[in-house]
């Protein structure tokens, strides 16, 4: 079953994990959107700078460190995904509470092993 997934922190550099698990999301056959600071391509997606409005998203993986996410708090929590992946590094205990309260399931996982392990 295929799932919208948002990666914010995208990156077209081929050695960040963010490229990888873009990769590997559009190879599982799941629908991408990217979020990223500077603009590129990962396959035929755009990278975009800004917070754009995005219907139907499923999940949201966090490649940005705790610093950086404030500014996206309330842009994710308006997306209404069912999940937010944090992926090592990018824990954050203040929002995964705000993202619970929210009735956003936060999870504490990588994205690219549970791609590897079906648990996606």
């Amino acid at each position: 079953m295929s799932k919208k997934t948002l990666v914010i922190g995208a990156s077209t550099d081929p050695t960040r994990y963010a490229f990888l698990a873009a990769n590997r999301l559009l190879h599982h056959g799941h629908e991408i959107e990217l979020i990223g600071k500077d603009q590129g391509k990962i396959g035929s997606k755009e990278i975009q700078t800004s917070k754009p409005d995005i219907e139907s998203i499923d999940t949201v993986t966090m490649y940005i460190s705790p610093k950086r996410q404030p500014e996206y708090y309330d842009y994710i929590v308006g997306l209404k995904p069912k999940r937010v992946i944090f992926n090592p590094g990018t824990e954050n205990p203040e929002f995964e509470k705000l993202l619970a309260q929210n009735k956003i399931e936060p999870l504490e996982a990588c994205t690219l092993v549970m791609l590897s392990t079906g648990q996606y």
